[in-house]
């Protein structure tokens, strides 16, 4: 009889858990515009209303990449392959940081880095989060994309956030987690058309959310939130591509322009974005989770470099790197070949540690700690 109980006992704890699971894999998916916020789209030049999807400016650029993406060997090649240094041996340096430090007044604009693409900025005094991945692991199934180690800092140790920017609904760019902690708090976002439905169905208001097509703009004070183009697509599922806009974005205000690309392949918008609203203090330009098979998607290293020369900026921060491995290179050979391209064509590099604050002046100096990390120099 013991038996038999602690059998059922047993069942039904795995049912409950199973239950769990289900329910959490279903709301990291999000939710799609309904029709009322769809009908909403039609004045957008990149919304294909027959077929009900966003476009890059070049329409069918994502056809030819699917051909070569989607198949067994590339699947098979990111799940077992790729180079052995695609994760960190040991722990990556980090700094607590010391928000106290950060949250004083300065004519300069301050920022902190926590790995691949979150940034928080100290902008005119006001605090600015973009694409937040602040949980230990993303996606439907947290421990498929596991982060090198867990944030230096858990959100709840943040200062008051003052708007939250969102460049596309992508897992390690739009996290439920962290979306979900935001959710009592009376903070704004701001984010590409389409995306909104997501935070929604996460507990955000509608009311704290406002949608944004490309050269579109939000305001925060002094400070102008404006959505720029990328070029890259969206979705939280193989059903959902594309029913959601994606964007690069610029900050700025009379003092200080920040420029953050998000995820993007290389195309004409770099320049167009730097002659209609350069020069930046600071480019964050996308610089890791490469790879020929999906250029028009993500940056290859010639092409970031490239990019960061169009949109006329004074100094190249590299993000989507660092946290995630996406891709089949090493964890930092992103860096390396940033460090060569910055020494051949002069550009100033801002390579923090995660968590460290970046005053952006020009008294600020990259020093290479991922070196003392990586197999490249051993």
């Amino acid at each position: 009889m013991l038996k038999i109980i602690s059998f059922v006992v047993i069942f039904v704890l795995i049912l409950v858990a199973g239950g769990l699971l289900i329910t959490s894999c279903a709301a990291s998916f999000g939710k799609l515009p309904d029709k009322k916020e769809t009908d909403t789209f039609d004045n957008s030049s990149h919304f294909d209303r027959e077929k009900g999807i966003f476009v890059n400016r070049r329409a069918n650029i994502l056809d030819e990449m699917r051909k070569r993406t989607m198949n067994f060997a590339t699947i098979k090649e990111f799940l077992l392959g790729g180079d052995k240094d695609r994760i960190p041996k040991q722990k990556l340096p980090e700094v607590t940081p010391d928000f106290a430090e950060f949250l004083k007044p300065n004519n300069d604009l301050k920022l902190m880095w926590f790995g691949h693409s979150t940034i928080l900025l100290n902008f005119e005094g006001k605090m600015v989060l973009i694409d937040p991945v602040l949980s230990t692991g993303t996606g439907p199934l947290g421990f498929m994309m596991k982060r090198f180690q867990d944030p230096v800092v858990p959100l709840s140790s943040f200062p008051k956030i003052d708007m939250i920017v969102i460049s596309h609904d992508h897992y390690d760019h739009l996290d439920m987690d962290s979306i979900r902690f935001f959710k009592d708090k009376d903070v704004p976002f701001v984010v590409p058309l389409g995306v909104g439905a997501h935070l929604k169905s996460w507990g955000i208001a509608e009311n704290r959310i406002q949608e944004l097509d490309w050269w579109q703009s939000a305001k925060l004070g002094d400070i102008e939130m404006i959505a720029t183009p990328a070029q890259h697509f969206s979705g939280r599922g193989i059903w959902n591509q594309n029913k959601s806009l994606w964007a690069s974005w610029v900050v700025k205000s009379d003092r200080h322009r920040i420029f953050f690309s998000g995820d993007s392949g290389y195309d004409t918008h770099f320049k167009e974005i730097g002659q209609r609203l350069g020069p930046f203090d600071i480019a964050f330009v996308e610089s890791g989770q490469y790879n020929e098979k999906w250029r028009e998607v993500h940056l290859l290293p010639d092409e970031s470099v490239n990019a960061f020369k169009d949109l006329n900026a004074k100094r190249y921060f590299p993000i989507h790197w660092g946290m995630f491995s996406l891709a089949f290179h090493s964890w930092f050979e992103p860096l390396e070949k940033l460090s060569a391209a910055a020494s051949a064509n002069g550009m100033k590099l801002v390579t923090p540690k995660i968590g460290e604050i970046v005053t952006v002046n020009d008294s600020y100096s990259s020093e290479p700690w991922w070196r003392e990390k990586s197999s490249a120099t051993e």
